[in-house]
């Protein structure tokens, strides 16, 4: 009997050690942190899918995640990963100029895709977020399955003579006022603020009221957005101004889909300009919606993204 105790109590001490060695899944629904130079980010796992895994990557740059919400659904099929980028939402937020670059931001998603031991995944980038996630595939392609574009920003250029050709359609006052604003410099002016109040809710997000997501994106962006960008969605006067990727899309070697709303600040004729440059890539116009497509409409955006994916997978 002494014996059988003691053997029984070593095959304890031997489980015991293997639990204690083996690593919980790194995608595991749920919350956390993750250390990244400068700071803390913030991240959320959802879904319970075993399909090829979804990371997101957002808008701004500095505007948080709340507003890719809707994209949670999608987790039905697969993990869908989160995050704030560092300096807004409720990731660390920043004062240092140095860590608010392109490079910076593509080392940081770097540093989340190792985190979760991603050797296959779908990159998903919205507004900034796409200029972030070209930039990102053309250094670290490995594992990318393929690329979703979602009212992509990837000539700023092009985004300036668009917004331009936007800001004509609204009232005449108003486009008068956002440009004598733009030049004066006078961005705290009231009647500059009404007139990105009214682009936002013509091109931007045009479901109105907007939903809590949309209302805590915008109290919770980061200080990069007007270093970076500017006062603006149309007025950009930071080192993103000159920022043009369209001579290397082409270098895309992945399956690619582009996303816009009718209504997008990202106008569609531009949109189908990249799709044209990226072998193989495909496109799709959501009817009625802004900048904010998953906001916008919710079921027709999901149902694009989980189609796209649903048939790479057949």
């Amino acid at each position: 009997m002494k014996k059988l105790c003691s053997y029984l109590l070593l095959l304890l001490s031997i489980q015991l050690i293997f639990l204690g060695c083996s690593k919980p899944d790194p995608l595991a629904e749920g919350q956390g942190y993750i250390n990244v130079e400068g700071g803390k980010i913030w991240y959320r796992v959802v879904g319970t899918g075993n399909k090829t895994p979804l990371l997101l990557l957002h808008g701004g740059p500095g505007v948080p995640s709340y507003y890719l919400k809707p994209m949670s659904e999608l987790g039905k099929d697969r993990k869908v990963i989160f995050f704030d980028q560092l300096g807004c939402g409720k990731s660390d937020h920043i004062t240092d100029t140095t860590l608010m670059t392109v490079d910076h931001y593509v080392e940081e998603v770097n540093t989340v895709v190792k985190h979760f031991g991603l050797k296959e995944y779908y990159l998903y980038g919205q507004s900034w977020g796409t200029m972030l996630g070209t930039e990102f595939y053309l250094k670290h392609p490995e594992g990318i399955k393929a690329v979703l574009l979602s009212s992509p920003a990837i000539s700023i250029p092009r985004w300036l003579k668009d917004a331009d050709s936007l800001i004509s359609l609204l009232p005449d006052s108003v486009a008068q006022a956002i440009r004598t604003n733009e030049k004066n410099k006078t961005y705290n002016a009231p009647e500059y603020k009404k007139g990105v109040q009214l682009f936002y809710e013509n091109f931007v997000a045009r479901k109105v009221p907007w939903s809590a997501d949309i209302d805590s994106a915008f109290l919770q962006i980061g200080k990069q957005y007007e270093y970076m960008n500017g006062p603006s969605e149309f007025t950009i006067v930071g080192p993103l101004k000159t920022f043009d990727r369209t001579d290397r899309l082409h270098e895309i070697k992945v399956p690619t889909l582009f996303i816009t709303g009718e209504f997008d600040e990202a106008c569609p004729n531009t949109v189908k300009y990249y799709q044209s440059l990226v072998p193989g890539a495909k496109i799709e116009i959501i009817p009625g919606a802004g900048h904010l497509t998953m906001q916008d409409a919710k079921e027709l955006h999901n149902k694009v993204v989980s189609d796209f994916l649903a048939d790479l997978e057949k």
